[in-house]
């Protein structure tokens, strides 16, 4: 009898033996064929636990100046990428609670399926996103978030009294009402390219989630007409891509004219829902007090644990007549607008505000040198 159960036991362990070979073998076999293109190496890897911004308030902690802009004549198509500072990933400041009842309007209307959206590749990515962020907010900005009752499953904002999930069934939502930033998340293909698998794309001003979910990096792009992206950007950025590693997060900035007062979606260009939207519906040189600079900051990252590339896109909205009073600001933007070549201008809806946005500049900045402004010593300045 004993002799019978021994070989019962040693069929039932021989065939889990098999099984559990197989398995691995055909595991491992799919990851070498996923990354066949990749040419960045797996590594564990943690994140630095950030520093407590100092003296952060809600009340009285200005949005960052960002003006990435610069004299012409020359304009260059470049990724624009620098090393990003870890404690530095997410940026809050006063106007975050403007951010926040924008996004839960928006998030609350039937629109909120169409400005979230998560394939279920992305949903490993989506959650990791939101352990992340929670983590690092609780520590950054201790005035704004805390983890409720020290438990880790859900997150408090303190000023709101708002409690959200860590894990839930789409933790993109959450995380983007958090943040002033919206998020997207690209995921390796088999063919080596990048697709955009996740995102909650709630304050774009400028492209809609659903004509780009599912897309490859390089078609996001061309689908958006952005200049020079096939000749110059598109073997830089997916090379790129398949080498970033986590330990490595980059941050970059761009910058557009908006002829409407409108944080989430620039109604100028048509309304959200309409078919054919561009700067084509634009009425042309709208009063300057219509005129906003937009800019974004975006940060890229690895994601460790489910090799995701992580985008936050923060945007900063600000009135022209504000920031033409800033010293240099007015020469500088009206330089850089005059050194767009054609492609970019048409991409960046020039044709709309040239007349009236390039006279308001070229008599601020007048008004600037009669006032003893020193150019030589604010062209250094850029991009800030």
């Amino acid at each position: 009898m004993f002799v019978y159960i021994l070989l019962f036991v040693f069929v039932i362990g021989a065939i889990f033996y098999i099984n559990r070979f197989q398995h691995n073998k055909a595991s491992k076999q799919n990851k070498s064929e996923k990354k066949i293109f990749s040419t960045w190496t797996p590594v564990l890897f943690e994140s630095p636990r950030p520093v407590a911004y100092p003296e952060w308030s809600i009340e009285t902690t200005r949005p960052l100046p960002y003006r990435p802009f610069k004299y012409g004549p020359d304009y260059f198509v470049t990724m624009g990428i620098s090393r990003m500072n870890w404690d530095e990933w997410i940026e809050l400041d006063n106007q975050w609670n403007k951010y926040h009842q924008e996004k839960l309007s928006r998030l609350s209307s039937e629109r909120s399926s169409r400005l979230c959206q998560l394939s279920s590749e992305a949903e490993d990515a989506a959650l990791e996103t939101m352990e992340l962020l929670s983590e690092y907010l609780v520590y950054r900005y201790p005035s704004l978030f805390q983890y409720e009752n020290n438990d880790k499953s859900k997150i408090r904002i303190k000023i709101t009294g708002e409690i959200y999930p860590i894990r839930s069934l789409n933790p993109l939502k959450y995380a983007s009402l958090l943040i002033q930033d919206d998020l997207a998340l690209m995921i390796e293909g088999n063919d080596g390219q990048y697709y955009l698998k996740g995102g909650s794309i709630v304050l774009p001003g400028f492209w809609r989630l659903e004509d780009k979910f599912q897309m490859p990096l390089s078609q996001i792009h061309m689908s958006g007409d952005v200049p020079k992206f096939e000749e110059k950007l598109k073997f830089s950025m997916e090379r790129f891509f398949q080498k970033m590693a986590p330990q490595h997060p980059v941050v970059r900035y761009n910058y557009f004219i908006q002829t409407d007062g409108n944080l989430a979606w620039s109604s100028s260009i048509g309304c959200e829902d309409q078919f054919g939207i561009g700067w084509s519906n634009a009425k042309q040189n709208p009063p300057i007090e219509q005129i906003y600079f937009r800019s974004e900051r975006q940060t890229l990252r690895r994601l460790p644990r489910s090799e995701a590339i992580l985008f936050t896109i923060h945007p900063y909205f600000i009135p022209l007549i504000e920031i033409a009073q800033e010293p240099g600001v007015p020469g500088r933007l009206a330089s850089a607008i005059r050194s767009w070549p054609d492609d970019v201008s048409h991409y960046k809806g020039k044709q709309a505000y040239e007349d009236v946005i390039l006279k308001y500049l070229d008599e601020k900045h007048q008004e600037q040198c009669e006032n003893g402004l020193e150019l030589n010593d604010l062209k250094s300045n850029y991009p800030f």
